[in-house]
């Protein structure tokens, strides 16, 4: 990897054409993730800043934003850069892109949402960035594009979930609300440790409503995106410990099925994500890696650490 990060980051800078440039940031996403370094992030962060701020083309912002995530995540980021970099992408999405020169353009925002919640999963503590995060993702649900609106809803369904950690010794759950706890059908104890959105009722009906969608601007293919996203983001912002496709239905030893959403990998295999996180993990190794997902999940340590999910045949 020595001369070849290097090799390619001069593309990058001085890239003759928009694919050259862009071709240039996706293989250093790749390198990053095939053979990860904590020393990377340091090499190639201020390259990737720099596509995303003054790149020409939206491709290659884009490009930069996706990079950047790979970098700060599998680079050697320290907690405080990753939370550096999530500012960025949410000063992207609050804008509307107009802080890195593209207003208006919903992919741009989109990478810069997806990012931003695969990025959110590394952090175990988001109390302190939570307020003005929902706030930037609640105005994006009256986006006009539907990607961005999913993307924003998945973020705050990950939120709402982040919001809940297992009950320790030193909690006294009999003095809590007992709204703020969550229990039983065979379930681990899950506190609510703070609020997420203080205006939970307004969010709730703004997120049944695009369940709900009818819109004619909406072709047949959206309204479905839109309703099976915002069902399962309803549910969590309403049950946070709750994750996609979630099913009360017991079992025969009185347990919940939980959340039953399945992902065909292709080669007959099929993984079970039962939690947000794991969700946004998988979508934003699912971005890098597109068709070299299992293949990495089988034979790549790094990608397999990142989702420690089991993987049935079909």
């Amino acid at each position: 990897m020595g001369e070849l990060v290097p090799s390619i980051l001069k593309s990058v800078k001085s890239g003759q054409t928009e694919r050259e440039t862009v071709l240039a940031l996706r293989a250093l996403g790749m390198i990053l993730i095939t053979d990860p370094r904590d020393e990377v992030y340091d090499t190639v962060a201020d390259t990737f800043k720099r596509s995303i701020n003054d790149g020409e083309y939206a491709a290659v912002k884009i490009a930069g934003i996706r990079s950047l995530s790979a970098a700060t995540f599998y680079g050697g980021a320290s907690t405080e850069e990753v939370e550096e970099v999530m500012d960025l992408f949410l000063d992207i999405v609050s804008s509307d892109g107009a802080v890195v020169e593209a207003p208006d353009n919903a992919e741009i925002v989109t990478a810069a949402l997806e990012e931003w919640g695969f990025l959110a999963t590394q952090l175990e503590d988001m109390e302190e960035t939570t307020e003005a995060a929902m706030d930037t993702f609640v105005d994006q649900l009256e986006s006009g594009d539907v990607d961005v609106q999913v993307a924003a809803g998945e973020n705050i369904a990950l939120l709402f979930e982040k919001s809940y950690t297992d009950a320790e010794p030193g909690d006294d759950v009999e003095k809590l609300d007992p709204n703020d706890v969550e229990t039983g059908h065979g379930q681990p104890t899950m506190i609510k440790r703070y609020t997420v959105y203080r205006q939970k009722h307004l969010l709730q009906s703004t997120l049944e409503s695009l369940a709900k969608a009818s819109s004619k601007r909406l072709s047949k293919k959206d309204r479905k995106q839109l309703h099976t996203a915002f069902a399962d983001i309803a549910h969590t912002v309403e049950k946070p410990t709750r994750g996609p496709r979630y099913s009360t239905a017991l079992d025969e030893d009185g347990r919940e099925y939980g959340s039953r959403m399945k992902v065909n990998l292709g080669a007959g295999s099929i993984m079970t994500i039962d939690a947000w996180w794991k969700l946004a993990r998988f979508q934003g190794l699912k971005r890098l890696l597109q068709a070299g997902f299992l293949v990495h999940y089988e034979f790549n340590e790094a990608v397999y650490e990142s989702l420690p999910v089991v993987v049935d045949d079909e």
